[in-house]
């Protein structure tokens, strides 16, 4: 609770320097990723977002390493948003993987995702750690990395046939 407490702070700080007007700073967390997400509401959102959310990644990027420089031995994982733009961009992933898993699926091949950030890539991991025809799997590097879709016959092993 007390990085919480500190990376809100911190942000009000930021917005203050910037003279960003905000009406709130509040929490939520993604049960499916265990991660908070700070969420900031402002009128003026244009400026902090950038260019396809360019901003808004050079925000989450500063603030994870002023966290890190910190030294709390309890990492928190965590999402700076404005205005709803990352929820809105995380459920477009989280659509896009859905469709493809059913590709995947319809070909019983392996389906290639666009190259994305880490944090999308575990919204893609965390999307099918449960199901059991469809394996994921990171690839390539850098600003290259992507997530693979593979469908297979099952994860579960009691389903597997013993020879």
């Amino acid at each position: 609770m007390e990085q919480q407490a500190y990376i809100i702070d911190t942000l009000k700080t930021l917005l203050t320097h910037l003279n960003v007007a905000y009406s709130d700073i509040s929490t939520e967390t993604d049960e499916r990723t265990s991660s908070v997400r700070f969420m900031i509401t402002t009128p003026d959102s244009a400026i902090l977002i950038g260019d396809r959310g360019d901003r808004l990644m050079a925000i989450n990027h500063l603030m994870k390493r002023m966290v890190e420089k910190r030294g709390d031995s309890a990492e928190l994982s965590f999402l700076v948003d404005i205005n709803n733009y990352q929820k809105k961009h995380i459920d477009e992933i989280r659509a896009k993987a859905s469709m493809l898993a059913e590709r995947a699926r319809y070909f019983k091949s392996s389906v290639e995702m666009d190259p994305m950030s880490s944090y999308e890539r575990m919204i893609v991991h965390a999307e099918f750690t449960d199901v059991n025809d469809i394996a994921t799997e990171s690839t390539g590097y850098g600003k290259d990395r992507r997530v693979i879709i593979r469908y297979t016959e099952s994860k579960d092993s009691s389903k597997l046939p013993v020879s």
